[in-house]
């Protein structure tokens, strides 16, 4: 090890980045949701053969952080020992670091001559994966069973090909299979191209030396860590932040941290959260780790990799019975992108006195998703699933952008050139939302409004929106940013809808969402 010449190690660092780089490219060239191919809700991740992260592609952070986690609660229930090359596993469970049930992921074991050195890892928000309401985001589920399938892990393929009954089973329980289909043969390919990839790297390098250099990478990584929270002043920092309801009687709903600074190492302690939901608002531990890891490395101000070695310093308490450890039958479909961006915004509150120039105000801290379900005259269904960005938080030096995303979220909009092409859909306004913006000596950014007209005689409606009751917040005297805001028109009378809810729309409707704005940087005056 300690002869690894260093431009080797990095040449294999970023070898790594690029394969999975790769992957994502394969994913968005070839998958058929239109979430995939124009959104980009997907993520692709190479580990070593212990499951540690070594390389991911500029994807989404919520899906990359528990995907430090995946591989290794996977190796748990299937020893590698038992795994052979031309192997795929897929799979969904919330147990096997992972995130909500829509989210499938499928890992490749990449054997270099009968070696297991590393996997390839493809996560894919499918646009169905069955349960009580089409799209697989039902508001008032109780339990994980009326969201969705739940896939354990399963061979979906091996040397000898395609496992078609592991397959066929999958797509009997799923609205769109055609779609979902398309979309596994793309995270199929995904692996293939990764797998590709790092035998090119083994080749020029040698095996031996790839695989000491990953070793190196985690260790590289947890320096920079430790050098990173050794810069922060000693201490313990409180915060917290609060989910527009899911609390008793419809309150919001806590999430608190505490976190402690002591030398080169930091803990996270989330236990002051609130308890678990009845909604679908409760997430897995590992989507919390996932946040938190994100909310480190921002408060590192360094743009360090994130892989396995990262993670040694920090310590992540969560609470069994809470919405961040609510047990593996809660639901779980918002506390992916909602629940854990509360995370994020609890973090940065407790260290906005300590770093305020690392930070922003708060922004769009949501998916703003409105799923569309259509259903076809033979039975099957097509799925639309969007997402809104919103206005940025301003910052200490400069005000927030518009129409963007932040923190854990980094997808797009769909075209409103694709939506119309393959939905009974008309987009009839997309505009930036004037004057949405925190007032401050920097002012937050604007968000945005895009109204959709149904064409077809029925359509299933989800809403899955936070930051509509609660407004972003400002920093340092800065002004708070407007609020989402969803309306329903229907035969010349206008509805504000919940942020979270699930309705059936008829032929002529009119929904029109309008994204918060950010919260402003400084009072005013400034």
């Amino acid at each position: 090890m300690s002869t690894l010449d260093p431009f080797v190690v990095e040449v294999i660092r970023h070898g790594l980045s690029a394969a999975a780089e790769e992957m994502s490219l394969v994913m968005t060239r070839s998958a058929r949701s239109p979430l995939l191919r124009e959104a980009g809700d997907l993520s692709s991740a190479i580990t070593d053969a212990e499951g540690g992260l070594v390389g991911q592609g500029r994807d989404i952070p919520i899906h990359l952080g528990a995907m430090a986690y995946t591989i290794r609660e996977l190796l748990k229930v299937c020893p590698s020992a038992g795994m052979k090359e031309g192997d795929a596993i897929i799979y969904n469970v919330g147990a096997l670091g992972g995130n909500h049930l829509n989210d499938v992921k499928v890992a490749r074991p990449v054997f270099v001559d009968g070696r297991l050195i590393a996997f390839a890892l493809s996560l894919a928000h499918w646009p169905d994966v069955g349960g009580n309401w089409p799209g697989s985001y039902f508001a008032q589920a109780h339990d994980t069973f009326q969201e969705a399938i739940r896939i354990p892990p399963m061979p979906i393929a091996s040397a000898a090909g395609l496992n078609r009954p592991v397959l066929d089973f999958i797509l009997a329980n799923v609205r769109d299979p055609v779609s979902c289909e398309g979309d596994l043969m793309a995270q199929m390919a995904a692996t293939l191209a990764a797998e590709r990839r790092i035998r090119e790297i083994c080749a020029q390098h040698g095996t031996q030396t790839f695989v000491d250099a990953m070793v190196r990478l985690h260790d590289l990584s947890e320096a920079e860590m430790r050098a990173a929270i050794a810069d922060l002043p000693d201490g313990t920092y409180e915060g917290e932040d609060f989910l527009d309801d899911g609390g008793p009687e419809g309150e919001p709903a806590r999430i608190h941290v505490a976190i402690e600074i002591r030398g080169d190492e930091a803990t996270f302690d989330l236990s002051g959260s609130a308890d678990r939901v009845a909604n679908f608002c409760n997430t897995t531990p590992f989507i919390a780790r996932s946040a938190v890891v994100y909310a480190a490395r921002i408060m590192s101000g360094r743009d360090m990799q994130q892989n396995a070695g990262a993670l040694r310093p920090i310590t992540i308490v969560t609470r069994p019975g809470s919405i961040l450890e609510p047990g593996w039958n809660a639901a779980v479909a918002a506390g992916n992108h909602e629940t854990s961006m509360r995370v994020v915004d609890a973090v940065f509150r407790a260290m906005e006195h300590v770093i305020p120039e690392r930070l922003s105000a708060g922004g769009p801290a949501t998916s703003g998703l409105l799923a569309f379900a259509e259903p076809m005259p033979d039975s099957s269904w097509r799925m639309l699933y969007e997402v809104h960005g919103g206005g940025e938080g301003a910052r200490h030096d400069r005000d927030g952008c518009p129409a963007t995303r932040v923190h854990l979220a980094n997808t797009s909009n769909t075209p409103a050139e694709m939506i119309e092409a393959n939905y009974a859909i008309r987009v009839e306004r997309q505009a930036i939302r004037r004057d949405s913006g925190g007032h401050g000596a920097h002012r937050g950014g604007d968000g945005v409004v895009r109204s959709y007209r149904v064409l077809a005689p029925s359509m299933w409606l989800t809403t899955c929106v936070e930051r509509s009751v609660i407004p972003t917040y400002g920093l340092r005297g800065g002004g708070d940013g407007q609020p989402y805001r969803i309306t329903l028109e229907r035969a010349g009378q206008s509805e504000r809808l919940s942020g979270k809810a699930n309705l059936l729309l008829q032929a002529g409707d009119l929904v029109t969402l309008e994204s918060c704005g950010g919260g402003g940087f400084g009072t005013p005056l400034a």
